[in-house]
């Protein structure tokens, strides 16, 4: 939703739903062939060993067969009724949550920055489903929220290390603590280079430059002193703050987003209206035949 809103141009109702409605799709197939994957690990932990297939409440044939059909008709729908480009990014989060992100857990820490980038692709999927192409905006939304994923999880995790270690998840937290605290810290602080970068490309005005610096003041604190004392309070009290966060960060952006005053009228339910909306824009500001002929003859 953010990235559409911030992308420039058009915006048209129905493509809006249909963005919204496959990518919901795409992240429904990915949690539930991720849990599928997982059935005797999330057994182990507390945090995850209610979920229904570890209460054999669902048999792994419906949830695999859930996450194949939510996925197949995500990407369909954002192929068909969007355009291929957010299509191909929905299919690419599919395969690097359930291929590569949900195996690693397992086998290496570099995990955490594969998740990560799952978590960056949503916003650029409602770039792309504005614009049709990853302009530099896109990419800086996305790198927004790679960037705080890891204040985020490193602090969730710290307080489950012991879960995770118990199911043999290879998380910083479990393997190394202290880059588990350093990691959330480095990535709180670029932040502040990612939000200055908004107003820099022109998505909004100055004024988001001051107040994203004061909502990252408060994560990267945060980060601060989960990196000087990581312990169970500090952890809890920086996941709180990252949750707090990430909404104020993106009502920031709305706030402060610099509006294209020629598009700004343009709110249709489809693309075919915005394509006449600006023909007609066109013909009305373009000086007609029989006033060119009279304007060369004089």
């Amino acid at each position: 939703m953010c990235g559409y809103a911030m992308a420039p141009g058009a915006a048209s109702v129905s493509t809006l739903i249909y963005t919204t409605v496959g990518t919901t799709l795409c992240i429904s197939s990915a949690n539930a062939i991720n849990q599928w994957i997982e059935i005797p690990y999330d057994a182990q932990m507390l945090r995850t060993r209610n979920r229904i297939l570890g209460r054999r409440s669902l048999s792994p044939f419906h949830a695999f067969s859930f996450g194949t059909l939510t996925g197949a008709a995500g990407v369909t729908m954002l192929g068909t009724m969007v355009n291929p480009l957010t299509a191909a990014l929905g299919a690419a989060n599919i395969f690097l949550y359930t291929c590569v992100y949900t195996p690693m857990k397992r086998s290496s820490i570099a995990n955490t920055w594969v998740g990560a980038v799952v978590g960056g692709i949503p916003p650029m999927m409602g770039w792309t489903a504005m614009t049709n192409g990853l302009e530099p905006g896109a990419w800086v939304l996305g790198g927004l929220l790679y960037a705080w994923q890891f204040p985020h999880f490193n602090s969730l995790a710290w307080n489950l290390r012991a879960d995770y270690s118990k199911a043999g998840y290879r998380m910083m937290a479990v393997t190394d603590p202290k880059l588990n605290a350093r990691v959330s810290l480095r990535y709180a602080l670029a932040m502040v280079p990612l939000s200055l970068s908004i107003p820099y490309l022109g998505l909004t005005s100055w004024w988001f430059a001051l107040d994203s610096s004061i909502a990252n003041a408060g994560l990267i604190y945060g980060a601060y002193r989960f990196y000087k004392k990581s312990d169970e309070k500090n952890a809890r009290q920086l996941f709180f703050g990252s949750i707090v966060h990430l909404p104020v960060l993106m009502a920031l952006l709305m706030v402060h987003k610099v509006y294209d005053m020629d598009m700004s009228h343009l709110l249709s339910w489809d693309d075919d209206f915005i394509d006449e909306e600006e023909s007609q824009s066109q013909q009305s500001s373009a000086p007609s035949s029989q006033q060119q002929q009279s304007l060369s003859s004089s």
